[in-house]
């Protein structure tokens, strides 16, 4: 049975579309049929950060309105079989966005066989963004280690057990789980920054990840290329292990505490 998954916040700029990329390729490196989508329409970045930008013909809204099928919109991506992606459409109007019609774009992947669907929202409680969550199983909510963010985040989550369709048909909820990006454990000793300890605390939903801070993802978006590829990285094996932990395997936490540098690397000027 397929797996719909909306990727969230309440805030913009926290490393949604980065989270959707990198947490799709992840699945469909582990063999699963993967699909994800981009909601942000008229803003579209989620192509920019898969490297397939020049592949767009049609989008998510050609398909909504008829204007094209799925199977010529999906766009294989380069690196993985199992993955594809539909773009937004940088012209249209996010009210072009009908829950009749993503529910039947969504029944259609799953007739093609993808085992999960990935929902890259946009950010707020505005209309694209409840549409992405609307259909969802489990929610990942990515949040920031600052106080806004996590106000924000709050707030998404109130719109989730609101406005879901399982909420509204009295179902089991949906399964939510917390994402910490851009953790600096550094700051955090410093107290220039929450902990995930404080994160966790006022939301109150189970964490399944913490990304830490990394110059390495503005770089791999920039070139066009989900960061969980950069092998060895410390984001490519945190998104691993969102992954990993997402499929039931059994991972300890990483990155989340500062170690102190040695006498020597003080010396010799360690960051």
């Amino acid at each position: 049975m397929a797996r719909i998954i909306v990727i969230t916040s309440g805030k913009g700029g926290v490393g949604k579309t980065t989270s959707s990329a990198s947490f799709s390729t992840g699945l469909a490196l582990r063999g699963h049929k993967t699909a994800v989508l981009d909601f942000d329409v008229g803003l579209r970045n989620l192509d920019l950060i898969m490297g397939c930008e020049r592949r767009v013909v049609y989008d998510l809204i050609n398909v909504i309105s008829g204007e094209a099928n799925l199977n010529q919109a999906l766009i294989k991506d380069k690196h993985c079989d199992n993955l594809f992606i539909l773009p937004a459409s940088q012209t249209r109007d996010k009210d072009a966005l009908s829950e009749e019609g993503v529910e039947r774009v969504i029944n259609d992947l799953v007739k093609m066989g993808f085992e999960y669907i990935i929902c890259d929202s946009p950010a707020g409680i505005e209309h694209g963004a409840v549409m992405a969550l609307t259909f969802a199983d489990d929610a990942i909510v990515v949040t920031n280690p600052e106080v806004s963010s996590v106000r924000d985040s709050d707030r998404i989550l109130g719109i989730i057990q609101a406005k879901s369709r399982r909420a509204l048909n009295g179902e089991e909820p949906v399964k939510e789980h917390l994402l910490i990006t851009r953790y600096s454990s550094k700051r955090v000793e410093a107290g220039e920054m929450l902990s995930y300890q404080d994160v966790q605390e006022i939301l109150r939903i189970p964490l399944i990840g913490i990304i830490p801070e990394s110059e390495a993802v503005l770089h791999a978006s920039n070139q066009g290329n989900p960061v969980i590829h950069l092998k060895g990285s410390d984001v490519s094996l945190a998104y691993e292990d969102v992954v990993a932990r997402f499929l039931g395997e059994e991972t300890p936490l990483r990155f989340m505490n500062y170690e102190k540098p040695g006498l020597l690397k003080r010396i010799f000027g360690a960051k």
